[in-house]
C-alpha cells in the first residue's frame, strides 16, 4: 500500500495500519458471500432474539434512558460502499426497528480500499464526530489511533448503555481491550474465525502436472506455477499486484520462527517476536539473511513470468480472473478460502480449489487476537450512550442483526433446513449486499450458508493442532519516542519492499542490503531498542 506523495508530515505518520491481516481488498471475504463460520454456526438460533434488545416505550424510554430526542449515529466501516441500491433497502428495515427501540437511525461512513490506510487514518485523526468506528490491532493500528486519542473511553459508559454487551464479554476479554486503563474498544470475541494467510491454487491443475500431494511450501508452489506457465496458454500463472504483501507473511512464517508483534510499520512488519518460545525477544525478518535467499527466489519466478511484468502497478480483479480461468492463484485468508472454494466448484467444476497456508511448511502458527476485529467509539461523538445502546443491539437483537449481515430473507437469502442459500431468481449484480460489518460478529447470530465449503472444518481441525496461543492481548506499544523514527521506517517499507518481493528491485543482495541499510537510517534500532524496552516490563508483568 504506497503512500500518497501529495500527503503532508501527518498523513505519512499515521500511515502505519498493518496490511496483511485485513479482512479482504475486496467483498468477497465480506459478510455478505460467507461471514458465518461453518464450523460454529450451528448456534444461528442462538439466544439473541429481539427481546434482549431494551425496547423504547411512546415516552421515549428505554430500559430507563431518555431516548426522546432522535439521533443518526454513523458508522464507520471498510469497504466500497455497494451501487445496486440493496443497502439502502435493507437500512429501511434497520432503522424502523431502531427507530422503535432506541429512537435512532445508522448509516454506514465507508472507508474505500484505494489507499485505505491513509483514508482511514486521516479520517480518525481529523477531528470529524465519528461514533462507531471498526478497529483492528493487528491491520487497522488501533493502538497507535489510541495513542493519538482517537477513542474515547468507555469504562464509565459500556454497564449502562451496552449492557448485554458488558455482560457476555469476560473481564480477561475487556483487559485486553484497554489502553493504558481505558477501554477504548469492544472485542468481536465471540464470532470464530481464522485469518491467517496463504495463496491459493487449483488442485486440478496441480494434479495435471504432477503434483500429487497438497502444496505446502514454496518450492512446490514455484512447480505449480511453471506448470501454469508451461502447459496453460494466456494464463498468467498468478496475477497479482504489488500493493499485496502477502509475501512477507508467507516468508516470515514459512522459513522462520517470527511471531507477529502488534506494532505497524505500513506494507509489511518490521519488528517481530523471535519466536514463540522467545516471545519476549524483538527480532525482523528482514534481518533474517533465509531473506535473501527469498528475494532471489522471487528474482526468478519474476524472470520467469509467474506475474505479469508491470506487476507493481497492475490494478486488475486476480479473483475474478480465477474464477474466469484467466489466473492460476490468488492470495488471502481462510475466512475468504472457505467462500472461494464454493464459488470456484461454480465458475470452474472440478477446479478442486486448494489453499497453501504460511504455516503448512513448519507449523508457524498463532491464534488470531480477539481483537483483529471490533468496535470503538470517536473520541469526538456527539451522542456516544446512543452509539453504544445501537451497538448492542445489533450485536444481541438477531433480526437486527441478520438484517445487517445478511439482508432482506427472500431477497438476499432464504432458509432451506436450518441454512441459508440464495433464491433461484437471485441475481449478484441486480440483488447482491453486503455491509463489511466486522466489528461485532457473534457465532450465536450467525446462521450456516451454502456459500461456505462444507469441509472447512477439516482445515480448522488441522489449524487447531498445531496453533499456539496469542501471546500479545494486553502488550500495548507505546511509540511516543519513537514516532519519528516509525514514520521513516514505515515510509521506506512502502517504497521499498515490493519491489523486492515481486523481483524487481534488481540484484536481490544489493536490494535487500539497501533496505537494511534505509531501516537503519530511518531508527530502526532505536526503535528496536523501545520495543524490547517495553517488551522487558511486559514479560515482567506477565509473570508476576
Amino acid at each position: 500500500m504506497g503512500h500518497v506523495k501529495k500527503l503532508t508530515g501527518i498523513a505519512l505518520t499515521l500511515a502505519l495500519a498493518g496490511s496483511l491481516a485485513a479482512c479482504g481488498n475486496n467483498n468477497n471475504g465480506g459478510s455478505a458471500n460467507g461471514s458465518s463460520n461453518a464450523g460454529n454456526a450451528g448456534n444461528g438460533g442462538g439466544n439473541g432474539g429481539s427481546n434482549n434488545g431494551a425496547a423504547a416505550n411512546n415516552k421515549g424510554d428505554a430500559g430507563g434512558i431518555d431516548t426522546s430526542k432522535f439521533e443518526t449515529i454513523n458508522y464507520v466501516v471498510l469497504g466500497d460502499k455497494p451501487k445496486n441500491g440493496q443497502l439502502e433497502k435493507v437500512m429501511e428495515k434497520v432503522n424502523a426497528i431502531l427507530k422503535e427501540k432506541v429512537n435512532a437511525e445508522l448509516q454506514f461512513k465507508w472507508v474505500e480500499w484505494a489507499d485505505w490506510q491513509t483514508k482511514y487514518n486521516l479520517l480518525l485523526a481529523s477531528g470529524e464526530p465519528l461514533d462507531l468506528i471498526t478497529i483492528g490491532t493487528d491491520w487497522l493500528d488501533t493502538w497507535g489511533n489510541a495513542q493519538r486519542g482517537a477513542f474515547l473511553p468507555l469504562n464509565d459508559l459500556l454497564e449502562k448503555y451496552a449492557p448485554q454487551t458488558f455482560s457476555e464479554i469476560p473481564q480477561e476479554d475487556w483487559d485486553q481491550s484497554k489502553f493504558k486503563d481505558d477501554i477504548v474498544l469492544i472485542p468481536e470475541d465471540h464470532y470464530t474465525q481464522w485469518v491467517n494467510h496463504g495463496i491459493y491454487y487449483r488442485g486440478d491443475w496441480a494434479k495435471e502436472f504432477g503434483i500429487t500431494q497438497p502444496i505446502t511450501d514454496f518450492e512446490t508452489l514455484g512447480k505449480y506455477f511453471q506448470g501454469i506457465k508451461d502447459n496453460k496458454k494466456d494464463v498468467v500463472p498468478w496475477d497479482t499486484n504489488g500493493t499485496n504483501g502477502t509475501l512477507y507473511a508467507g516468508f516470515e512464517a514459512a522459513y522462520t520462527d517470527n511471531i507477529d508483534l502488534p506494532i505497524g510499520t505500513g506494507y509489511a512488519g518490521v519488528f517481530t517476536g523471535k519466536s514463540y518460545d522467545e516471545r519476549y525477544t524483538v527480532d525482523s525478518p528482514i534481518f533474517n539473511d533465509k531473506f535473501i535467499d527469498f528475494a532471489k527466489m522471487m528474482k526468478e519466478w519474476a524472470d520467469k513470468g509467474f506475474w505479469r511484468e508491470d506487476v507493481l502497478n497492475y490494478k486488475g480483479d486476480t479473483r475474478n480472473e480465477l474464477k474466469a480461468g484467466q489466473t492460476g492463484a490468488d492470495a488471502h485468508h481462510t475466512q475468504t478460502f472457505k467462500g472461494l472454494r464454493v464459488d470456484m466448484d461454480k465458475a470452474q467444476p472440478g477446479s478442486e480449489l486448494q489453499m497453501f497456508s504460511y504455516s503448512d511448511t513448519r507449523g508457524n502458527l498463532i491464534s488470531m487476537p480477539i481483537t483483529h476485529g471490533g468496535t470503538s467509539v470517536g473520541a469526538h461523538s456527539k451522542h456516544p450512550e446512543r452509539a453504544l445502546m445501537v451497538y448492542d443491539l445489533i450485536r444481541s437483537d438477531k433480526e437486527l442483526y441478520q438484517l445487517i449481515n445478511y439482508g432482506l430473507e427472500g431477497v438476499q437469502y432464504e432458509i432451506k433446513d436450518g441454512v441459508r442459500t440464495r433464491p433461484a431468481a437471485y441475481d449478484d449484480a441486480k440483488d447482491g449486499f453486503y455491509t463489511d460489518f466486522w466489528g461485532g460478529r457473534v457465532d450465536k447470530n450467525e446462521i450456516p450458508s451454502d456459500t461456505d465449503w462444507s469441509e472447512i472444518g477439516t482445515i480448522y481441525e488441522k489449524y487447531d493442532q498445531i496453533k499456539k496461543p496469542f501471546p500479545y492481548g494486553k502488550f500495548v506499544f507505546d511509540k511516543t519516542t519513537v514516532d519519528p523514527e516509525m514514520t521513516a521506517i514505515s515510509q521506506v517499507v512502502g517504497e521499498q519492499m515490493p519491489a523486492i518481493l515481486y523481483g524487481k528491485a534488481g540484484d536481490p543482495e544489493k536490494a535487500v542490503q539497501a533496505l537494511r541499510d534505509k531501516l537503519k537510517s530511518a531508527g530502526f534500532d532505536k526503535v528496536k531498542a523501545e520495543i524490547q524496552k517495553q517488551l522487558d516490563a511486559f514479560k515482567a508483568s506477565e509473570q508476576g
